[in-house]
């Protein structure tokens, strides 16, 4: 049966050994206060919730699901006494500021916290995150009175978010959307229209939910310089600041999905609500980026997280599964003594353990880029950490995904069974390829919008990055197969970058067609790079360094012989061009 148990141990190993985040704290006055110890403890009391509390209730609530009965969503048993015991912990305003009666810990720690509960229970995630998101929007480009009136209760939890983005006929393209808002005269706004996918959208958890909703006003430009936001409450605010009247909000359908079956996901109807203005008209995208930014870089670590839980699951089932011979034909052998078996289970750790890293490599220059006194390091950090969200949400959930189904496949025939649970970690984990904008999308993303920012330069300080770490490695025998591979790799990264950025590959169509196979490349060689910075710390440590910790190295060169070879097919792959893609007419197909 799947179990949990939160990876405290190698969290802390990437954020104090590998990633030296009490330096990167001790700079940035807000935390300076925090040390190590402090974060361990945050954690460990979060895995324990999570594999307590968490955890059990995810099988049932797959089972159950949502339902939606007379108007209202109901979650399954067990669902709305954990959210009201993750409230009443503080969990939910862990990063949130102090000023709105939240805890003020980094964003790295969040993100750690956030992998686990995707391990444990990714429906129930959802709504913390999404609450996260939307006060961080409104936060950002809400009004004092806004900020005053929603803030506090939903870092407290008793009020919840969620983002009201899509409709029928403008998913992707938001510039399509039609619903409108209209001044009523009183500062507020008449907001109709219908959207779907709607995460979070309706349910019994908590007293209000706050939605933000895209809409255009009238005589609005076209496309998405069009669009404005708006704050549409479930129930409106009395003069008390409690839930009053209903607003003209309804759940108009539950989508029936593949998977996330405990999360309701709305067709939510919005028949002239009353709402509020978020930011400026005319810049709702801009600011609703705010929420989008922040959550790609959540469905990233729940693909992570998700492809923890399956490992942990495919591991101990490994260990304990006798099937076949042993190779020195006495008896029968447990799984994980065979070669294919062990390829499987070292692909998901290998993916794991460094996707681990750099979400959280990202995470801390997140905090540099919002909190560090250096403009230049501010800028510096937002660089990068525009760079690396298209690839952290991306890259995480294609290979989060691809674990997951290992995972499955190390259990045989009981991983397609319900009772083992890998089959809902590959239905859960699917939906994290799509929402918040497809893989394809950001990849896009990636070539034609990060790669030339601010004339290179990101890219160039990541790549530099990568170089200076090969160079540290140079001499170091136990890291020297897989510095070769790493090198290796970046030789082919490198100059694919060059022609996609001002070279013959940097035509729009010939930066599409290359777009999918260049974020993995550079995922591949990102996650080289940090399997060669947790090398060389274990060597650095010496006889410091425990058996877990001396396990690295064992796992970096398996992905330095396995794994990261993918790079040169995958070069040669973008090199063929856009041609291929194109050489069908469309009525081909």
């Amino acid at each position: 049966m799947p179990a949990y148990k939160a990876p405290v141990e190698d969290m802390m190993f990437v954020l104090k050994d590998v990633l030296g985040a009490e330096q990167v704290f001790a700079e940035i006055p807000a935390y300076a206060e925090i040390d190590t110890d402090v974060v361990g403890t945050v954690l460990e009391e979060a895995g324990r919730f999570c594999a307590e509390i968490l955890q059990p209730l995810n099988m049932s609530g797959d089972a159950e699901g949502c339902r939606l009965e007379d108007g209202v969503v109901r979650t399954p048993k067990g669902f709305a006494e954990a959210y009201a015991a993750f409230s009443d912990a503080g969990w939910g305003g862990l990063s949130a500021s102090p000023d709105h009666g939240g805890q003020g810990l980094p964003r790295t720690v969040q993100i750690l916290v956030d992998e686990m509960l995707s391990a444990a229970n990714l429906s129930f995630g959802l709504f913390p995150g999404l609450t996260r998101g939307a006060y961080e929007a409104i936060e950002a480009h809400g009004d004092e009175t806004l900020k005053a009136l929603y803030l506090p209760k939903m870092i407290a939890g008793t009020w919840t978010g969620a983002m009201a983005l899509t409709e029928g006929g403008a998913g992707s393209d938001l510039g399509l959307l039609k619903a409108t808002a209209a001044p009523r005269g009183d500062g507020s706004y008449t907001v109709t229209g219908s959207k779907i996918f709607i995460s979070s959208g309706d349910h019994d958890m908590a007293e209000n939910v706050v939605h933000l909703v895209l809409a255009r006003l009238p005589g609005a430009p076209a496309g998405t310089r069009g669009i404005s936001l708006f704050l549409c409450p479930k129930f409106l605010p009395d003069p008390d600041g409690a839930p009053g009247a209903r607003n003209a909000i309804s759940v108009g359908a539950l989508e029936h999905k593949m998977g996330i079956h405990a999360q309701p996901t709305c067709v939510m109807n919005y028949d002239g609500c009353q709402g509020w203005l978020v930011g400026e008209e005319h810049r709702g995208l801009a600011a609703m980026f705010t929420m989008m930014n922040a959550e790609r870089l959540f469905v990233g670590v729940q693909g992570l997280g998700v492809a923890d839980a399956s490992y942990q699951t495919a591991a101990t089932y490994a260990r304990e599964r006798l099937q076949g011979r042993a190779t020195d034909g006495a008896g029968t052998a447990p799984i994980i003594a065979h070669p294919d078996v062990r390829r499987m289970l070292l692909s998901m750790l290998s993916f794991i353990e460094a996707g681990r890293a750099l979400s959280l490599f990202t995470a801390l220059e997140m905090d540099k880029e919002k909190f560090h006194p250096d403009p230049e390091v501010r800028r510096v950090s937002g660089g990068l950490v525009a760079l690396l969200t298209p690839v952290i949400k991306a890259a995480l959930t294609d290979f989060g995904f691809e674990a997951a189904v290992l995972g499955q496949q190390v259990l045989g025939g009981h991983g397609y069974i319900r009772e083992w649970g890998q089959e809902q970690f590959v239905r859960d984990a699917r939906i994290a390829m799509i929402y918040e904008g497809t893989n394809g999308i950001q990849a896009q993303d990636l070539v034609v919008r990060k790669l030339p920012l601010d004339g290179g330069r990101p890219v160039r300080m990541f790549l530099g990055l990568i170089r200076e770490t090969v160079e540290q490695a140079e001499g170091v025998a136990e890291a020297a197969a897989l510095r070769v591979a790493v090198a290796e790799a970046l030789a082919h990264l490198e100059p694919v970058t060059a022609r996609l950025i001002d070279g013959d590959l940097a035509g729009l169509d010939e930066r599409n067609a290359a777009a999918t196979d260049y974020l993995r490349l550079f995922a591949l060689v990102a996650f080289g790079w940090l399997w060669l910075r947790m090398t060389l710390t274990v060597v650095t440590m010496g006889e410091n360094a425990d058996a877990h910790a001396r396990r690295k190295i064992a796992v970096g060169r398996f992905f330095a012989g396995r794994v990261l070879p993918q790079a040169g097919a995958l070069a040669r792959q973008i090199g063929a061009g856009n041609a291929p893609l194109m050489a069908l007419a469309a009525g081909d197909f």
